[in-house]
Parts: structure tokens; C-alpha cells; sequence
């Protein structure tokens, strides 16, 4: 089968079923069932819109704040933009099956240039906005991107950086703010819609026409926490029926029965937000807001008011966030408040629907608390893309604020399980979409094994990348997610950690670090992040840091705590209100708490070999802008590990330190 086949011929040309390919011209055979929704005829991206705007031409598709000014484009003007926008990309001289690049924050622009590549013919690649020069050039040039869209002129300069290392760059245009020089094929997105305003449509419904749902049209690169990120390559059938199972799954609503509404602002190179604020919305008519670039760094809830979503996913860092906002608020209230708030919780999280007090608490507190997040109309709160820890499901819990997990990856376009009202348990992520199943691989004593997905949500291979296609898919087709779980008698699924997580000890002993790292920040308030160190090492120990508040301009950590943090050290009789001030005395009162909490995990650990040893507090906070974090807030271990490195080292000295004082970082 190594015979180089001409282009011409849509024969797959990997997998002996066709199920996969690496080739991004290629074609594949779809995972087709017999009934339901998995044999729901495939369709094209083209083929929804089209339907989208037949049956919602007059909604409102995209809106968005201009200073003051609220901007929106209906479901006619929208598509009707995507089409000149495709168009101008075809007249830039964008080739079928070539990339298009976008670098920036959500925005209506962001839309258009996906779509409109994707129309085009050629694929929709979004880059990261936290990527150096150096990973958008890898990006760029792994895809071929012919064309790159920026957003402003500080991604455009990444750009420039590397522009002589991308020999198919035709054109690069910036869709915010004014160009500040003016470069041969640099243009700005008046200029760049202007290009397309006036050509013909024949050609570009050519295109459009040739265009098959098992084909390629947007690559996803993964974040990379281990060597070069992979280009998923997710086919228009891929994105299209994920999104239709979806809505089926959580039961959305048309709009022309009510209409949904989204807050777009996780990073739209992740496929969570492609598939929350693009697809889904578009299948059902909904209504997506842009929020401001600071969303993360505050902003968010003030949009969130205004706009008051139907739907909203958060990573769990967004609702750890909120948490922490909430806790601080509360420890200002007055003691009459904070009795009726704690009361109304207990109530909550031990709800009986139909009690009295149920629906008291739900008057008195509930509603308001909603109100303040924005959450008043939110029927639908989801968290995803990273772990999260059972301390803040509780917490919205007892405020009656359900957070519904959902569990999949970029290789299965988003979602696999998703929690929902009639399937709901604290710290599962719900059993698997309608037309999808999960098989458990290699289960142990205890039933957890590696989980793998089978159904038409599962891509189409990695770009270029057949050794590591064959790693990710089996020969019959599935697709292995390498993480691990377990499932109950009612198919609910519980991620118990990932296989290349798994500490192994020096002494052979396998241990998930994630239910260690989230007990500990259960014990102690104060902290923010918790990682377990002990890969081939003779004992555990643990790097901490601590709860502080984020730059509004650079989203870097700051040295001040978050209130919540300075009113459990309150308690402790500590004045701290810096994490230097903590870490530089190595405060008494702090330090015998955070032991005193790490006693307590140690006293329910399920061996002597998962016992932390040794810990230490970092001087300073993780985050994306150091490296420590992924863009959804993911740990990223293996950088972090090298960062840390001093520190992790002097844990191991042969000469035994007093436990948990070890030079902190500063």
C-alpha cells in the first residue's frame, strides 16, 4: 500500500478499512450505524448553513460590543459574509486543502475567516494566541498555510518573525485595529473583504459543490504537552454530526421555539469552544456573543450580566474563579446574610426539590446569586477540557447550580459523555452521546482500563503523522484517548487519571496524582495549585502555590492574595497578604496548616507509598504566560517539571531537610 497514489483518486489511503488517513486530501470511510442517530445521512458544513439561514435567515447569528455600541449580524448577513470572505481568499490565491491561519481573540472576524476557508476549500487552522513566533511557524507551515489572519498588530509581529520560514504564506490580513505600515500582501479587513466583493460566485460554488462530508476541513492542533502539536484533522461530518448528537444529547433548544445563547471567549483554537459557539449554535439557530479580549482576566462576569447566556461552558478554572470570587464576597457579607447564604447551601446541596425550605433558600438566595454570575437564564452549565475538583462541584451545587461535566478530546471533535439533568452524578462525566460508544481497554481488578471511543465523532487521522495515527487508533477502528476509567452499571464514566500521568515509583507503585492534588487543595483553602512529584522516585512530595490575584493587562500572577487567601490566614492569626510575605519567613501559622492539611490527606491515602513526604510553596502562582498551564488551564507537566526543576531536586537530597521546608521559589 506504500505506492503513491495521483490526487485525483479519492481512494483512502491508510487504514486497511479506510477508516483513517494521514493525507489531508484524502477521503474516509464514515463510522455509519444502522439506525438512529448514528445513521443520520452526512452532510457539509455548506449544506447546515444553507439550512440555517432557510429556517433562521431573520435571528441574530453573531453579536459583540463596540465600545458602547452593540453590533449584529443576522443569519443572511452572516453566511452572505462568509461567502465574500471565501472569495477573497480564493482571489489571495488560497489552494485546496491549504491551510488558513487564524491568530486572535473570538470574534466575528474569527467566524467568517474559519468558515471562509472552509467554503474555499481550504482548511481552518486556529493558532493559538498565547504561541510564540516559533510554534506559529511550526503551525503554519505543517498546515501550508497559504493565508494568515491576525488579529492585531502584536500577533501580527509573531508573524513577520518567522514570515521567511513559510515558503506557501501568500497574504497576511489583521482584523483589529489599524495596520501601522504598509507591507506588500499585508491588508486590513475592509481591504481584504473588499477583494472578494465583486467576483463571480461560479467558481467559488464549484468549490463548494465538489465538497464531500467525509473529507477535511479544519485541523485542530493539539496543545502539545508532550513534543510538536498533531493537526487532528476533523472532516465536515466529523464537526456536523458531533454537533447534531450533541443538541439531541442535552436537548437544545430551535430558536424558533426559544432561541439559545452563548458567550464565546475560550480560545476558538481549542475544539470545546469550535464546538459550543460555532457548530452547535449554528445547527439550532442559537445566538453567539463575543465577549472583550480580558474576559479571563475579570471582564467576563459583566458580559455574562448583559448578556445573561442560556448555555455556558467553563473550564474549571473559570468556576474555581468565580468560587474564590463568591467565598470573598461572602466573608464581607454581613453575619445575618452569610447565616441565610450557609443555610441556603446546606439546603442545596441536600436538596429535596419539593421541600419548603428548597423552595425558601431558592427565593432568598438562589436567584440572586444567579443574577450576579449572570446565570439567571443558564438552564445548561458545563465544565470540561481539564479535571475538576469535587470541592467546586459541591460548592454550585449547594447553590443549585448543577455543573454538568463533559468528557472527550480534540481526536473525538469535542465531546464524548456529557452529564445532563436525568443523568447526573457528583464526579462523573456522564454517559456517552447518542450514536457513540466506550469501551474500556485492559481493565484491572477494579474495572478501570484505558477508555476508547468508537462513532462518528472520531477523527480523521493526524496530518502528515501515520505512526502517530496508529498510535491514537487500533486496528478496528478505535479510537484510544489514553486516559483511564471506569464505568458503572448505568454506563456513567469516571476518569480516575492518564496513563502518561500515572506516577510510578521507584518502588513499582502506579498512583493518579490527580485525586491526591485535588484532596489536598480540598484541606487547604489557601491553595491554588498542587503538584505531585515521584516518578521513579523513592517518595512523594508536592510543589504548592498560592491563591493570588491575576495582572488585568498581562494575566501574569501578582504577589498580592486573593481576599479569600488573606482571610484563612486571618484565621490562622497569620497578617500575611502577599505570598512573599509568606514564603520569605516561611510563616509559622500557614506553614503548620498547610502540614496540618497534608496530615489529613496522608491519614486517608490508600498505601504508605501515595503518603506526600515533602513539600514545598512555589513564590509564585501557575499560569499560560510562564508555561505551567495550557490554554484551557490544563497543568502541563512535563514544563513544569523542568521549570521547577532546583526545586524538585532538593526534595531528593540524600541529607533528609525538615519536612516541607525547602528553599521557596521566588
Amino acid at each position: 500500500q506504500k505506492t503513491e497514489r495521483p490526487n485525483s483518486l479519492s481512494v483512502p489511503a491508510a487504514g486497511e478499512s479506510g477508516l483513517w488517513t494521514t493525507r489531508g486530501e484524502a477521503e474516509v470511510k464514515l463510522r455509519m450505524g444502522d439506525s438512529g442517530l448514528s445513521a443520520e445521512p452526512p452532510v457539509t458544513i455548506h449544506q447546515v448553513f444553507t439550512s440555517a439561514v432557510k429556517r433562521f435567515g431573520d435571528y441574530t447569528a453573531l453579536s459583540w460590543k463596540d465600545g458602547q455600541q452593540l453590533k449584529r449580524l443576522n443569519y443572511r448577513e452572516y453566511y452572505q459574509t462568509c461567502r465574500t470572505a471565501a472569495k477573497s481568499f480564493l482571489k489571495l490565491g488560497l489552494e485546496r486543502c491549504h491551510g488558513v491561519g487564524i491568530l486572535g481573540f473570538n470574534s466575528a472576524e474569527w467566524f467568517i475567516s474559519d468558515i471562509g476557508a472552509i467554503l474555499a476549500g481550504g482548511f481552518a487552522v486556529g493558532i493559538y494566541t498565547t504561541n510564540s513566533p516559533e510554534a506559529c511557524q511550526y503551525v503554519a507551515e505543517n498546515c501550508k498555510a497559504n493565508i494568515i489572519v491576525v488579529e492585531n498588530h502584536k500577533q501580527l509581529q509573531k508573524i513577520l518573525q518567522v514570515e521567511d520560514q513559510l515558503p506557501h504564506l501568500k497574504a497576511i490580513v489583521q482584523y483589529k485595529d489599524a495596520l501601522k505600515e504598509k507591507r506588500p500582501n499585508l491588508y486590513s479587513w475592509a481591504e481584504f473583504m473588499e477583494l472578494g466583493q465583486n467576483e463571480p460566485d461560479a467558481p467559488l460554488d464549484a468549490i463548494i459543490s465538489s465538497q464531500k462530508p467525509n473529507q477535511c476541513c479544519t485541523l485542530i492542533y493539539t496543545s502539545g504537552t508532550t513534543g510538536q502539536p498533531k493537526g487532528v484533522m476533523l472532516s465536515h461530518d466529523n464537526l456536523m454530526w458531533t454537533a447534531l448528537s450533541t443538541i439531541s444529547h442535552v436537548r437544545l433548544a430551535d430558536a424558533t421555539v426559544s432561541q439559545e445563547v452563548v458567550v464565546s471567549y475560550l480560545p476558538l483554537s481549542h475544539i470545546a469552544a469550535q464546538m459550543v459557539d460555532m457548530w452547535i449554535t449554528m445547527r439550532v439557530g442559537g445566538l453567539t456573543h463575543f465577549a472583550q479580549p480580558d474576559a479571563l482576566k475579570g471582564s467576563l462576569v459583566n458580559t455574562m450580566k448583559e448578556v445573561r447566556p442560556t448555555a455556558f461552558m467553563g473550564v474549571p478554572r473559570v468556576w474555581e474563579k468565580m468560587q474564590e470570587r463568591m467565598k470573598a464576597v461572602g466573608a464581607k457579607s454581613s453575619a445575618v446574610r452569610r447565616k441565610v447564604a450557609a443555610w441556603a447551601k446546606d439546603v442545596g446541596l441536600h436538596n429535596n426539590m419539593t421541600s419548603l425550605s428548597y423552595q425558601i433558600a431558592k427565593k432568598l438566595v438562589f436567584k440572586k446569586v444567579r443574577k450576579a454570575l449572570g446565570l439567571d437564564r443558564c438552564t445548561k452549565c458545563y465544565t470540561g477540557a481539564a479535571p475538576i475538583t469535587k470541592d467546586t462541584l459541591e460548592f454550585f451545587l449547594s447553590l443549585d447550580i448543577p455543573l454538568y461535566e463533559l468528557y472527550g478530546m480534540s481526536e473525538s471533535s469535542g465531546p464524548h459523555t456529557i452529564s445532563i439533568p436525568e443523568a447526573f452524578k457528583l464526579t462523573s462525566c456522564g454517559v456517552a452521546l447518542p450514536g457513540c460508544k466506550t469501551k474500556l481497554h485492559n481493565p484491572d481488578e477494579d474495572g478501570v482500563g484505558e477508555i476508547c471511543f468508537w462513532g462518528r465523532h472520531v477523527f480523521m487521522g493526524y496530518l502528515n503523522m501515520p505512526e502517530k495515527t496508529e498510535e491514537a487508533l487500533d486496528s478496528e477502528g478505535w479510537l484510544h484517548s489514553g486516559d483511564l476509567g471506569k464505568q458503572d452499571q448505568n454506563g456513567f464514566l469516571f476518569i480516575t487519571g492518564r496513563i502518561k500521568e500515572l506516577i510510578i515509583t521507584a518502588g513499582g507503585e502506579n498512583i493518579p496524582p490527580v485525586p491526591i492534588e485535588d484532596a489536598v487543595k480540598e484541606a487547604v483553602p489557601l491553595i491554588s495549585n498542587a503538584m505531585l512529584i515521584g516518578d521513579k522516585r523513592k517518595f512523594l512530595s508536592m510543589l504548592l502555590t498560592i491563591k493570588s490575584n491575576l495582572n488585568a493587562e498581562s494575566g501574569e500572577p501578582e504577589d498580592e492574595m486573593t481576599p479569600e487567601a488573606i482571610e484563612f490566614c486571618r484565621r490562622l492569626g497569620s497578617k500575611a497578604t502577599r505570598v512573599s510575605e509568606i514564603t520569605g519567613s516561611q510563616d509559622r501559622a500557614v506553614y503548620a496548616a498547610i502540614q496540618e492539611g497534608i496530615n489529613r490527606v496522608n491519614e486517608k491515602s490508600a498505601s504508605n507509598a501515595q503518603r506526600i513526604q515533602k513539600w514545598t510553596v512555589l513564590g509564585r502562582d501557575f499560569s499560560i504566560t510562564s508555561g505551567e498551564l495550557g490554554p484551557t488551564m490544563k497543568l502541563k507537566r512535563p514544563e513544569a517539571l523542568k521549570i521547577y526543576k532546583e526545586e524538585i531536586e532538593e526534595f531528593y537530597k540524600e541529607v533528609s531537610s525538615q519536612r516541607g521546608r525547602c528553599t521557596p521559589k521566588s
